[in-house]
């Protein structure tokens, strides 16, 4: 009402007059009131008033103007609220589907969450299940073990194995009761484990490998000397081992060890070198280790090295050994007073001659020596051969050599190729026969002629081992009834110095002589031996001599 407010303060004077007795309506606008008359009005008053009047008109266009804008501005509020509404009315409506989906959702993967947990839950059970009844089991096993071992030590003794060696199981218990001192450190065993075994308790680290030192925590263990060892250390220290392939003798097919052993040289070797064609000394007998080298001679025998450094290869060789056998008989007072020829043969050669030989027994399977009393020609070994390549016998040279009948005997034959004591005993067992041949011994059993000439070959083996010794010991046969004669002691004088492996050799061929098994050879040799130490030889050959058998 700017422009009522510009026309009251212009008629100021004329307006504030008049008195406001009615009411304002706004919608109306009606007035009810007192006021000047417009004829009462000035010029000037007039144009003012005209010019209000037009004023408020023009106003009033405006302001109607405003209203229709306003309402349709209001109109457009409300589309605008409708729309809204029913936005919103929708979004409720689609929302609690919504969250309702979600909601399925969720609790669908919360029941697949709860049902995995649970299965895994439930695997992770079963498999805590086995595992404790696989410990219970193995738990089990151990007490039905150590109830079994404790039962054995209770019904049986201690089991031998290797010559008082023995495979033991030690007992162990879970407590101690008592004052115990441990047999290892010596202390008091106290509570907690301790092991029962070898009649005393011990202290599990206490209990150790009389080897390795480290202790013994298997179940089973073996002894030897009451000694305990781990079998693994057992095993290294003492399963035997093959001489031959070096590595240790397999068992067989029943667990046991099972191996070959010479019954002199105690050599130890696998059943199996037997028949793999591992060489063997036609000596010594001894299997030849492997890799190791040997001789090979013409006929196909084998001949180890030690025994080759003593051989004997020709006959012009062996003349100074055949002397040596004539002073041993002369020491005891039974020279031979014929010149009967000593060749040395190669095998064949023996072979035949043995064939054409109607007298004298011979041991078989291999003859290595003959008496012979007939006429016949023999190859015999002039020069001795040389050691070609591959360790093999060469450029060996023979001649025949025919034999003449001037007496009993014609001649001794011996195999070449072999070591000199055992040369020299097949020379004194042949000297024998020809002795007794030549002395009327006619028609003697088997057993008695090859036992007494086994006897002598003995004695002369003692008397070369007793000189090889240094006089060390006495003779350990009957050539001790026999051997005070000065020659047997002049003769080995001058014999040289002999290797301590000749004595081993004479030793052997004695044990060769004594351990026989055959009739005549075995058994007439301990009949004539006992014989000889009990009378003597001469009263023993009288005997023989007179009745054809041993007194």
């Amino acid at each position: 009402m700017g422009w009522f407010t510009k026309l009251l303060k212009g008629a100021n004077h004329k307006i504030l007059r008049g008195q406001y007795h009615g009411k304002y309506y706004e919608e109306n606008r009606i007035w009810d009131n007192h006021c000047t008359s417009v004829d009462d009005l000035t010029d000037v008053e007039k144009e003012d008033l005209d010019r209000a009047i037009a004023l408020s008109l023009t106003e009033e266009d405006q302001k109607g103007k405003k209203i229709v804008e306003d309402d349709s501005q209001s109109e457009e509020d409300l589309q605008l609220c409708n729309i809204e509404e029913e936005e919103d009315e929708h979004l409720g409506k689609v929302q609690p589907v919504e969250d309702e989906h979600v909601g399925k959702v969720q609790l669908e993967e919360d029941e697949h969450i709860g049902k995995v947990q649970q299965e895994e839950d439930k695997h992770i059970g079963k498999v805590q299940q086995d595992e404790d009844e696989h410990l219970a089991k193995i738990q089990l096993e151990e007490d039905e073990q150590l109830a079994r071992a404790i039962q054995e030590s209770m019904n049986i003794g201690l089991p031998s194995h290797y010559d008082n060696d023995s495979l033991l199981k030690p007992i162990p218990n879970l407590f101690s009761t008592g004052y115990r001192p441990c047999a290892g450190c010596h202390t008091e065993i106290g509570h907690g484990r301790f092991l029962s075994c070898i009649g005393a308790i011990w202290h599990p680290e206490c209990f150790r490998c009389h080897a390795c030192n480290l202790p013994i925590t298997d179940y089973e263990f073996s002894m030897s000397s009451n000694r305990p060892y781990h079998k693994s250390c057992y095993k290294k220290q003492h399963h035997p081992r093959c001489d031959v392939c070096k590595n240790f003798i397999p068992t067989n097919s029943a667990g046991l060890i099972e191996y070959r052993a010479h019954p002199f040289w105690m050599q130890k070797y696998c059943p199996s070198h037997e028949r793999d064609g591992t060489p063997r000394c036609c000596s010594c007998e001894r299997m030849e280790p492997k890799d190791t080298k040997y001789l090979l001679l013409d006929d196909g025998r084998k001949l180890c090295l030690e025994c080759l450094d003593s051989a004997i290869m020709d006959t012009h060789e062996c003349q100074p050994l055949y002397l040596e056998i004539q002073e041993f008989y002369e020491g005891l007072n039974m020279k031979v007073e014929q010149q009967i020829p000593m060749l040395l043969v190669e095998r064949q050669a023996l072979n035949e001659a043995m064939v054409g030989e109607n007298n004298g027994h011979h041991h078989l399977p291999e003859t290595r020596g003959l008496c012979l009393s007939e006429e016949q020609t023999v190859t015999t070994i002039l020069r001795r051969p040389s050691i070609g390549a591959g360790y093999r016998m060469v450029d060996m040279i023979t001649e025949p050599y025919r034999l003449t009948r001037r007496c009993e005997v014609t001649a001794i034959l011996v195999l070449y190729g072999l070591p000199r004591m055992l040369t020299g005993s097949i020379l004194a067992h042949e000297m024998m026969h020809a002795w007794l041949r030549l002395k009327g011994y006619h028609n003697l059993s088997p057993e008695v002629e090859e036992g007494i000439c086994q006897v002598l070959a003995h004695m002369w083996l003692d008397s070369e081992i007793y000189s090889v010794s240094g006089n060390d010991g006495a003779p350990s046969s009957s050539s001790s009834s026999s051997s005070s004669s000065p020659s047997s002691s002049s003769s080995s004088s001058k014999k040289g110095k002999r290797s301590d492996f000749d004595k081993k050799l004479g030793d052997f061929f004695k044990h060769q002589i004594e351990s026989d098994t055959s009739s005549a050879y075995g058994d007439g040799f301990r009949l004539g031996n006992q014989a000889v130490l009990k009378y003597g030889l001469k009263r023993t050959l009288d005997h023989i001599q007179m009745t054809g058998s041993f007194p």
